[in-house]
């Protein structure tokens, strides 16, 4: 994957940079994996009320379902094909043993003709698919499991991967992408390799129309409301609030952390994300 841009013939051109993508198929999805479907913000907009802030219209998009538990055990990769519903390309794979097909997360560096294998008898190889306790240590994952045979969890977008740092005990130590070090029970199991798509976050939507294609509505700054419509609102001239940045329901909008202090889950979580601290420590 690589970069494109384009001649400024127009503002919005002069600052688009679109991901080159090669190799990719332009027909239509395969019709047995996908549906229609509605987004959040759109389902309530149809009832006259608000559901999802900043969200509405868009282009129509037909869902694929994706396979994260990787039920077919040895397939082949038929095509590399565009996703508008995540970051990541996917792969239309077919079972060797049948004529079953399926969707998964296109790990980067597979293309078509490539043969991925699950299981036990999978070795360390791009796209194929181990238990934790069966990949060595400092290898690169991504479609990580956190409970066993649910599917896949962690780090499913585009470019992103995991980290498997050692053992304990029956749990493997895994780096997540933002930086925290979670124990993971050693059944659970993890794509080898990262997601394709690596250029995704380094595009440049070009024009605010854009965003109004991909569902996103424009979004207000609540200093220029008025007090009635936000707690940031009002004042003579410009003013930056005078207090810390709240949502229009006076909920703390920087810093506060939000995650449940009595999580059940917190027990496995060896180092927080960033701070490099211990679970239990000031974070």
């Amino acid at each position: 994957m690589s970069l494109k841009s384009y001649k400024p013939t127009t503002p919005s051109r002069r600052q688009l940079v679109a991901v080159k993508h090669e190799n990719i198929w332009k027909g239509r999805p395969h019709k047995a994996l996908v549906s229609g479907s509605v987004t959040a913000g759109a389902k309530g907009r149809s009832h006259g009320r608000v559901t999802v802030r900043h969200r509405g219209g868009g282009h129509k998009r037909l869902y694929r379902f994706v396979d994260f538990k990787r039920g077919l055990n040895k397939v082949d990769v038929q095509r590399l094909e565009y996703d508008p519903n995540r970051s990541s390309l996917i792969a239309l794979v077919k079972d060797v043993d049948s004529a079953r097909c399926a969707y998964i997360i296109a790990p980067e560096g597979v293309s078509t003709g490539s043969r991925l294998v699950s299981g036990g008898t999978a070795s360390i190889a791009v796209g194929n698919v181990l238990a934790l306790k069966d990949i060595p240590a400092g290898q690169s994952i991504h479609n990580v499991e956190l409970k066993i045979g649910k599917g896949a969890q962690i780090a499913r977008s585009a470019g992103v991967s995991c980290q498997v740092m050692g053992r304990d005990g029956s749990y493997v130590l895994v780096r997540l992408p933002s930086g925290e070090v979670r124990k993971v029970h050693e059944e659970c199991r993890a794509t080898i390799g990262l997601v394709s798509n690596a250029d995704h976050k380094n595009r440049s939507i070009g024009k605010a129309g854009r965003s109004r294609w991909m569902g996103i509505r424009p979004t207000v700054r609540g200093v220029a409301m008025n007090p009635v419509d936000h707690p940031m609102g009002g004042g003579e001239g410009r003013t930056s609030g005078g207090g810390h940045p709240v949502s229009p329901w006076g909920q703390l909008s920087k810093g506060l952390k939000t995650r449940n202090k009595n999580k059940k889950s917190s027990k496995f979580i060896v180092n927080r994300r960033k701070s490099g601290r211990r679970k239990g420590g000031r974070s």
